[in-house]
Parts: structure tokens; C-alpha cells; sequence
């Protein structure tokens, strides 16, 4: 999907809480919407969530605002993945086929990982509109 190559050439900019804009910096749900602004989706992003902390429900309801469904059967690329951290931390990336691109809070910096190292995770899926 076009939203996953969009955040691939997004990888390198620069981690920034709250960022939603690749020359000034991303975060994780930033990059999300920066991808699918770049791939031609245009989504209402949330505002004023905190870096840490959020409720799976918020980020849930979140993602439905946005028009994303949760994604019954196989991974496919653009995928959102919501990522739970074991210390309950969530976070989101966009999915590829081999791997998985998101803003890196320790690396600051968006990267590229491969796949295998995403763990469990629940994908979302943009419903076509």
C-alpha cells in the first residue's frame, strides 16, 4: 500500500513528541498520519495525547475516528500495527510486507525493523471510504 512506502522514505527524520510533520519531526502516531496524508488519505489526527500513558481504549477510539478498522485475517502491508509494550507503553507502525516502519522515542529517529522483531500486535486497517 502506498501508506507503507510513504513512511519508508520517511525513515531518518527525526523523533519529536507530537510531531506530525517529517521536515520538523514525527512521532508514532504522527508518522501514521503523516504516511497516509502523503499517500493521499486524508485522516482527522488526534491532538493532545500524551507521549506515555494513553488507554488502549483511547487509542482504539482514536484510530476509529480516523476511519481505521481493527483487520481480521493476515497482516497486509499499510496495516497499522498497535503495539503493547510490556511495561504499557503502546505505540503504532505501519506495516510492510518484510518490515515495519515507526518513530523510534530511543533512537530518535524514525526507522525501518524487520518484521519478525514487532512481536504481538493488533493490526488496524483503513476502511475504504
Amino acid at each position: 500500500m502506498r501508506a507503507f512506502a510513504a513512511a519508508r522514505r520517511m525513515a531518518g527524520a527525526r523523533f519529536r513528541p507530537q510531531g506530525s510533520d517529517p521536515a520538523t519531526g514525527l512521532d508514532c502516531v504522527g508518522l501514521v498520519w503523516a504516511a497516509y496524508t502523503a499517500a493521499g488519505c486524508v485522516l482527522e489526527r488526534p491532538r493532545g495525547y500524551p507521549l506515555r500513558g494513553w488507554s488502549r481504549d483511547w487509542v482504539e477510539a482514536g484510530l476509529g475516528d480516523a476511519g481505521f478498522v481493527p483487520a481480521a485475517g493476515k497482516r497486509r502491508e499499510g496495516d497499522v500495527a498497535l503495539i503493547a509494550y510490556p511495561a504499557g507503553q503502546l505505540h503504532l507502525a505501519i506495516l510492510g510486507s518484510a518490515s515495519f516502519v515507526h518513530a523510534h522515542a530511543g533512537l530518535r529517529r524514525v526507522v525501518e525493523t524487520p518484521l519478525d522483531a514487532i512481536g504481538e500486535a493488533a493490526c488496524w486497517r483503513l476502511e475504504t471510504r
